[in-house]
């Protein structure tokens, strides 16, 4: 008889802990690695567009070429790991109002980083911390609604929000327009 390998069954986190509910920009998803010895990939949701060997290779919105026009301040400011963010801005997705070429890089993670030790690029807004609280993430999003997107101030169609469940590390979204549809799905 075949040894069987055990698997436990994983602690389930609690609800009611810590959340984080930030903006949900409506970009691309992108990714900066800096490996130890300071080489830079830079990827989107799926797949590498650029390596230190293939420089390039598919960068529809230019967010490779913004990492190399800004790579050592990036290496200064973010280190060593795995930074992951969103790209948006002028010609991606919705705009947000910004001028012909602008685009900005926000990053996801608020527990590391903030205004005040990261310049070359941001960080997506922050709208709550605290206890895990179903009419505050109703509160942020409602805000949204009537005063438009904190990361684009004047801004008055933003995406949604994320929030940010510490004890699962784990993400949701609720996005302000057609959030009880599947991503993607085709209206009639």
């Amino acid at each position: 008889m075949s040894e069987v390998k055990f698997e436990s069954f994983s602690k389930i986190p609690r609800l009611q802990r810590d959340i984080i509910v930030t903006e949900k920009i409506d970009g691309t998803n992108g990714q900066i690695l800096i490996t130890e010895d300071y080489q830079l990939y830079v990827g989107s949701r799926n797949q590498w567009i650029s390596t230190p060997d293939n420089r390039f290779d598919t960068d529809p919105y230019g967010f490779a070429r913004w990492v190399e026009a800004h790579k050592d301040q990036l290496i200064a400011e973010l280190g060593i790991g795995r930074h992951f963010g969103e790209w948006w801005g002028s010609g991606i997705q919705r705009g947000y109002g910004l001028e012909k070429g602008q685009k900005r890089f926000s990053l996801f993670n608020t527990s590391r980083w903030n205004s005040e030790n990261v310049k070359v690029c941001s960080v997506v807004p922050v709208l709550y911390q605290g206890k895990f609280d179903l009419g505050i993430i109703q509160e942020c999003l409602d805000e949204l609604k009537i005063h438009g997107s904190k990361a684009a101030p004047g801004f008055m169609r933003p995406e949604g929000i994320v929030v940010f469940h510490v004890a699962a590390n784990s993400m949701f979204k609720q996005t302000i327009e057609k959030d009880e549809e599947p991503k993607g799905k085709i209206s009639k």
